[in-house]
C-alpha cells in the first residue's frame, strides 16, 4: 500500500535533508503508530503522502514513494485527495468555513456528490465523532479538542482508503481521545482503512497500533516493527513500558490489563510512607489569584463559567483538569484580562484582571496559550527572546537566554525562524520567550502539546524548578502523566464549574479517567508515576528520575533490514 524507496527530502535552505534514503515499507490495512523525539521528521513524513511534500513546502526530493501505486510528487495533494486523507496537528489550519455541519459538507460539495450522499455522510461523521450536538456550532465558539474533533470528521466524509493524523489527540481530554481512537479502530477493523498516525502521548493509543514507524532523528534510518519489539529498543515509552522495562517485565506490558499481572505479584514488596497531609494555608501572604463568583457568558449564549471560586495560593503548583469545553481556557483567559466577566471578580497578583491592561498584567505573567503560533513573530529564535526583554525594559543578557533555551532542549535552534520549527519546538520556544522576564506566576495551557516524553520530563523538572524557587504554576491540561509527576493540588472543572478541587494524589487517585498508567496498577494515591514505585522497592537503589533522559541514545538503526523490519 505505501512504499518508500531511497527517498529524500530537504526543506528548502535546509543544510540537510530532514528525510534521508528512507526506504520501507507499510502493509495495507495496518494501524501504523508514528513517533520519535519532536523535529525527527514525523510530520514531514506524514506530509509526504498526500504530496504536500515537495507541493506546498518546496524544496528538493529524491527517490520512489508510491502510495496505492500512486506517485503523490507527480500527482500533488489534488490528486491524492480521494485516496488520503490528512489531520493536522493544528486542526483550526483546515477549517475553510466557520459552520461545523458546512466544514464537514464542504469536501463533498468540491467532488459534487448527490446531496442525499452528502446528507448521510455528514450524519455518519457526527455520529463517529460524537460531535451532533456541535453540528450548528460556529467553529469559531469551539474549544480546542472540540476543533480537532471536527477536523478529523470533516477528513472521514470523503471515506478515504488511508487516513493519515498527526497528534490527533494532542488538545483531548482522556475520555474524548479514547472516543476517538475507538473511532479510528473501527475503521480500521471493520472498513480496513489503513492508518497511520503520529503521537507522543504512547499511553493513550500504542493498544491499537498493529506497528510502530520509530524515527530516530539526525538523519538516522526508520525502524518498523511490532510495538513491543520496538519499545524494547527506543528511551520514548509511556510510564506503564518505562516502569516495565526498569523492573525486568517479561513479556512486556502494552495496556494496564497486562500490567496488572505484575503489580499484584509485587504489592508485597512496596514499602510506603504515610500518606502525606497537604495544608492550605497561605502563611500571612496574599492569594496569587483569586476568583470570587465569576460568570462568563459568549456570544452564543454558550455559559463557559457559571459562578467558579478559586484562590491559588503563592508558590503552588494547580493543575486545571476536565473534559474538552468545560471552562479551563476560558478561566485562564479572564486571569490575564482576555476577557471580560459578565460577573465576579478575579484578582491576580493583586492587580484586578478586568480593570488592568493585558500588557500590564504579562509583566509578572508567564502566559502560554493553547496555540503558541499567536506569540511567535521575530525572524529568528534568539529575536523572540531579545525582543521579550525589549519589551520588558529588560537589559539584555545573552548567557542567561542561551542557559534557558539549553534547559529547555532548544539551544540549537537560535539562528531558525519559529515558524519553520515542529509544533513542539514551537511550544517550547513561546515558553522561553515568557520565562526570561522570571515572572512570579506562571500560566500555562496545554503546554506538552507537540512534546515527546523526553522533553515532556525536562519540562516537568524545570517547573517544578521554578515552584521551588517560589514561583506559582497555574496549568490547564489533559496530560495525566505530566500532572502526577508535577502538581500540589487538582482542580476539575464540568460545564463550567469546579466539581472537585484537591491535593493531586487524592484527586487523581479516586478518578476513573484522571488518573494516571501507574495509579491504574497499584490504585494507591501514594503511587502515581513510576518513580514512585521504584522509590518504594527496598531492592531498587537508584530512583529512575535520576536517570538523564535527555542523554540517552536511541536504537541501534543497524538493527533495521532493508524493507524496514526488525
Amino acid at each position: 500500500m505505501i512504499r518508500f524507496e531511497h527517498f529524500n527530502y530537504r526543506y528548502p535552505g535546509a543544510d540537510i535533508p530532514v528525510l534521508q534514503d528512507i526506504s520501507l515499507q507499510l502493509p495495507e490495512g495496518d494501524f501504523v503508530l508514528v513517533v520519535g523525539p519532536s523535529g525527527a521528521g514525523k510530520s514531514t513524513f506524514l506530509r509526504s503522502l498526500n504530496g504536500l511534500v515537495p507541493h506546498f513546502y518546496g524544496g528538493e526530493v529524491s527517490g520512489v514513494v508510491r502510495v496505492d501505486g500512486r506517485d503523490p510528487v507527480q500527482l500533488e495533494p489534488k490528486g491524492m485527495s480521494d485516496l488520503v486523507g490528512m489531520v493536522f496537528q493544528d486542526p483550526e489550519s483546515s477549517f475553510v468555513v466557520d459552520m461545523v455541519e458546512d466544514e464537514l459538507a464542504f469536501a463533498l460539495e468540491n467532488w459534487a456528490l448527490p446531496q442525499d450522499v452528502m446528507r448521510k455522510r455528514v450524519e455518519e461523521a457526527l455520529d463517529q465523532l460524537q460531535i451532533a450536538h456541535l453540528r450548528a456550532r460556529a467553529v469559531s465558539t469551539l474549544s480546542g479538542g472540540e476543533k480537532q474533533r471536527v477536523a478529523i470528521a470533516s477528513v472521514l466524509t470523503l471515506h478515504p482508503d488511508i487516513l493519515v493524523l498527526d497528534e490527533p489527540t494532542s488538545q483531548l481530554d482522556p475520555q474524548a481521545a479514547e472516543e476517538v481512537l475507538l473511532a479510528l479502530r473501527h475503521l480500521n477493523e471493520d472498513l480496513g482503512i489503513t492508518i497511520v498516525l503520529s503521537e507522543h502521548r504512547l499511553e493513550r493509543v500504542i493498544q491499537y497500533a498493529d506497528s510502530i514507524l520509530y524515527w530516530p532523528g539526525e538523519g538516522q534510518s526508520p525502524l518498523l516493527g511490532e510495538p513491543d519489539e520496538i519499545l524494547e529498543q527506543v528511551p520514548l515509552t509511556p510510564p506503564l513500558i518505562t516502569l516495565g522495562k526498569a523492573l525486568a517485565w517479561t513479556p512486556l506490558p502494552l495496556t494496564i490489563k497486562q500490567g496488572r499481572r505484575f503489580a499484584r505479584k509485587m504489592k508485597d514488596q512496596l514499602q510506603l510512607p504515610p500518606e502525606a497531609v497537604t495544608t492550605n494555608s497561605l502563611n500571612g501572604k496574599q492569594p496569587s489569584v483569586r476568583v470570587e463568583r465569576l460568570w462568563h457568558r459568549y456570544d452564543n449564549g454558550v455559559e463557559a463559567l457559571q459562578g467558579v471560586e478559586l484562590k491559588v495560593q503563592p508558590g503552588e503548583f494547580v493543575a486545571l483538569m476536565g473534559r474538552n469545553g468545560s471552562g479551563k481556557s476560558t478561566l485562564l483567559k479572564h486571569l490575564v484580562g482576555l476577557l471580560q466577566p459578565a460577573a465576579g471578580n478575579v484578582r491576580v497578583l493583586g492587580q484586578n484582571a478586568a480593570e488592568t491592561p493585558t500588557e500590564v498584567l504579562t509583566r509578572d505573567i508567564a502566559y502560554v496559550p493553547q496555540n503558541p503560533d499567536r506569540m511567535l513573530f521575530a525572524e529568528t529564535v534568539a529575536d523572540e527572546l531579545v525582543f521579550t526583554r525589549r519589551a520588558h525594559d529588560l537589559a539584555p543578557d545573552p548567557a542567561a537566554d542561551q542557559a534557558l533555551l539549553e534547559r529547555l532542549g532548544i539551544d540549537h535552534l537560535v539562528d531558525k525562524h519559529p515558524r519553520d520549527l515542529s509544533a513542539g519546538q514551537r511550544q517550547r520556544v513561546a515558553l522561553a520567550a515568557v520565562l526570561i522576564t522570571d515572572p512570579p506566576l506562571i500560566i500555562l495551557d496545554e503546554p506538552t502539546r507537540g512534546l515527546d516524553y523526553v522533553q515532556k520530563h525536562n519540562l516537568a523538572r524545570l517547573l517544578q524548578e521554578l515552584r521551588s524557587q517560589g514561583k506559582t504554576v497555574l496549568m490547564a491540561t489533559h496530560d495525566v502523566e505530566l500532572v502526577a509527576a508535577t502538581a500540589d493540588r487538582v482542580v476539575l472543572m464540568s460545564q463550567g464549574q469546579i466539581v472537585v478541587d484537591g491535593p493531586a494524589r487524592r484527586v487523581m487517585a479516586e478518578s476513573l479517567v484522571f488518573s494516571s498508567q501507574v495509579n491504574k496498577l497499584f490504585r494507591d494515591p501514594r503511587l502515581l508515576t513510576p518513580d514512585d514505585v521504584l522509590a518504594s522497592l527496598a531492592t531498587v537503589k537508584q530512583p529512575i528520575r535520576n536517570v538523564d533522559l535527555a542523554r540517552i541514545e536511541p536504537a541501534n538503526p543497524a538493527t533495521k533490514n532493508p524493507n524496514g523490519s526488525i
